[in-house]
């Protein structure tokens, strides 16, 4: 283009079946308008980008994939319906406490699930409890030796109503590699909920094991009847 020349300002192209539109009105300022009115030269579906520059198509399509079924459900009306029976389990499952309580190798593993790596909190479960009577959880994080099987059933009958019990690693569970005289399975002192294999289990069979142990709780039935002493 020579310099002083004036020309009419063209536009490129890239498929000369679907010409492209040229968008925003600011950028097409000086162009000269079309049959349209909107500075492209094909009516297309960008036209009202200036309008709404983030989006091209509906509100709709961008909305979440979620709002509709939300929008529909008793819980947006600040409505839920429940059983009392899953009401109280799933408050149960949701504040497990377990007992401070280690026997072996095991309980090393234990501390770094309640650590902030793992941060068993997010389960509800990290309120280790000093005292048996304040506990409603018993993690078997070791071997159970024949001198410490009365130990642990005395500690388990302090327990209140509900607790449970996690046989936590091979030892607690079958004597692992210590299969002598001296030690015991744990089940044959108390009764156990959840077996973790390992030797030793990494944090994340335990957590793995404190799910499972949820689950069980939330499908148990007759918890009311429990509650009220009418079972």
């Amino acid at each position: 283009m020579r310099s002083g020349s004036r020309s009419e300002p063209s536009t490129l192209f890239l498929n000369s079946a679907a010409p492209p539109c040229l968008g925003v009105e600011k950028f097409v300022d000086g162009l000269r308008k079309t049959p349209n009115g909107r500075g492209c030269l094909y009516p297309c579906e960008n036209g009202n980008m200036a309008a709404s520059p983030l989006a091209s198509g509906p509100p709709e399509l961008f909305a979440r994939i979620d709002n509709e079924a939300q929008e529909r459900s008793a819980a947006s009306e600040g409505v839920i319906l429940t059983t009392l029976d899953n009401a109280i389990n799933w408050a149960r499952k949701n504040s497990i406490w377990p007992m401070s309580f280690g026997l072996a190798c095991c309980a090393i593993e234990m501390m770094s699930m309640s650590a902030s790596r793992f941060d068993i909190a997010r389960f509800g479960a990290e309120v280790f409890r000093g005292s048996p009577r304040q506990s409603d959880l018993m993690i078997i994080a070791g071997r159970v030796s024949n001198k410490m099987a009365p130990v642990i059933r005395h500690l388990y009958q302090q327990m209140p109503e509900p607790k449970w019990v996690i046989s936590m690693g091979a030892c607690a569970t079958s004597t692992g590699v210590f299969n002598n005289y001296a030690l015991v399975p744990v089940n044959q002192a108390i009764p156990v909920d959840v077996y973790v294999p390992g030797c030793p289990p990494r944090p994340e069979q335990l957590i793995h094991a404190l799910m499972l142990l949820q689950k069980k709780i939330q499908g148990q039935t007759g918890t009311t009847m429990q509650v009220l002493n009418l079972a």
